[in-house]
């Protein structure tokens, strides 16, 4: 078992309208870290009245804001999740009871979606696709490489992922299992997002993000 709180690592582009919500329903068990990825909406504004700390990342890019978040965290084990309002905070508690129990050294959240529309096709096929060649290649068996996630920091830091793009989440996984972690997955519901999505939202994004994340396969 561990003692400090775990952080939580949200990383923001213009989320300004979804930050409240999320805030408001993070446990109180949960220590979070908004990371401003160069918002022109008030973001880091927004999240800062809502007690968050905040942590600016000029250099855009998914992967170069979550690690901006996991240099910040402090506590032993760190969770990353969206904060879009896509992913309800309050299932943290059972993404990183695993983690924190000593049961798994990482623990995705595996996305079922709770309303019409909260996942494109075009996006779930990208997913399906990435995930299918995860377990062809890391016999990593996952259904979903979800956003919501919890690892130890320290261990985290060790694996040196390198991307700072659309494929951290993939690289993550497959550095996690070739240094032999005990990779789990639990269910987590998944609604529409408030906003505009920069990624699952269009195809063009899917295409982008499939593609960053190609590169980290090759």
């Amino acid at each position: 078992m561990v003692g400090r709180v775990p952080d939580v690592v949200l990383p923001v582009l213009d989320e300004a309208e979804a930050i409240p919500w999320v805030l408001e329903r993070l446990p109180s068990t949960f220590h979070p870290i908004v990371v401003d990825n160069g918002s022109s909406d008030g973001s880091a504004a927004v999240a800062a009245r809502w007690g968050a700390e905040v942590v600016a990342e000029p250099r855009r890019g998914f992967g170069a804001a979550c690690f901006a978040g996991l240099s910040a965290a402090r506590a032993e084990v760190v969770c990353f999740m969206d904060c879009d309002a896509s992913l309800d905070p309050r299932e943290l508690v059972a993404v990183a009871g695993p983690v924190r129990s000593g049961a798994a050294d990482l623990v995705l959240g595996a996305r079922r979606p709770s309303e019409r529309g909260a996942w494109p096709w075009h996006a779930r096929a990208a997913n399906a696709a990435i995930a299918h060649r995860l377990r062809r290649r890391g016999g990593v068996a996952l259904t979903d490489l979800g956003p919501m996630r919890a690892a130890r920091r320290a261990p985290l830091l060790a694996l040196g992922i390198a991307d700072r793009r659309f494929g951290w989440p993939l690289e993550m996984v497959l550095r996690a299992a070739a240094a032999g972690w005990r990779i789990e997955e639990v269910p987590v519901g998944y609604r529409p997002r408030i906003g505009r999505s920069k990624v699952t939202g269009t195809v063009r994004g899917s295409v982008r993000a499939a593609r960053d994340m190609r590169r980290v396969l090759a």
